[in-house]
């Protein structure tokens, strides 16, 4: 059963933003569905916890360069 995060995210300005949060994040391993919304400035992921964890998909959204809050 698939687990559902969403954070909130600040440093996203425009579709190329969300075209390198969306690619990162999709490339982890146990990723199912990545929509990231620029308008609310979040990022909503469907996961598997027994392959990849909250902290991994912070890291690959702050690697691109943007700030994760705290997961809601």
């Amino acid at each position: 059963m698939a687990e559902q995060v969403t954070l909130p995210v600040s440093g996203m300005s425009c579709q190329h933003c969300v075209g390198k949060v969306q690619k990162s994040v999709s490339a982890l391993p146990g990723v199912d569905k990545v929509d990231v919304s620029l308008e609310n400035a979040s990022v909503e992921v469907a996961y598997d916890k027994s392959s990849v964890s909250v902290s991994q998909i912070a890291e690959a959204i702050e690697d691109q360069g943007y700030e994760v809050g705290a997961a809601k």
